[in-house]
């Protein structure tokens, strides 16, 4: 159930930021659900095996080359799921930094309802 409701405040997010950047489009609340749940899995299948390829110029770049990878996600997944575009991989970025800054917002009102 927790999982559940995950996706679908990260397919808010998604929606908003769509709004929100001019180089992010996704067309419906479903897909915006579906992109929730493939970048939940890219970071949890494809994202660890990118780090680790990747740690040496992301121990030389002190860590900001994981935008980079998260900004691959992103692109990754626009590349599967119709319905979800981003324009460039600078608005990939902007979207990775700013998916995650939400996403960390929504999440921590969801733990506030729960101790209530």
């Amino acid at each position: 159930m927790n999982f559940l409701l995950r996706i679908l405040l990260s397919a808010v997010a998604v929606i908003i930021l769509a709004y929100v950047l001019p180089g992010v489009e996704v067309n419906t609340f479903l897909t915006a659900v579906l992109v929730a749940v493939v970048l939940s899995l890219l970071n949890f299948l494809v994202k660890p095996i990118l780090v680790i390829l990747t740690l040496p110029i992301t121990i030389v770049t002190l860590g900001l080359f994981l935008l980079v990878i998260n900004a691959l996600i992103i692109l990754l997944a626009a590349h599967f799921i119709d319905g979800f575009q981003v324009a460039s991989v600078w608005w990939a970025i902007a979207f990775s930094i700013l998916l995650s800054f939400l996403q960390s917002i929504l999440h921590s009102m969801l733990k506030e309802d729960k101790k209530k």
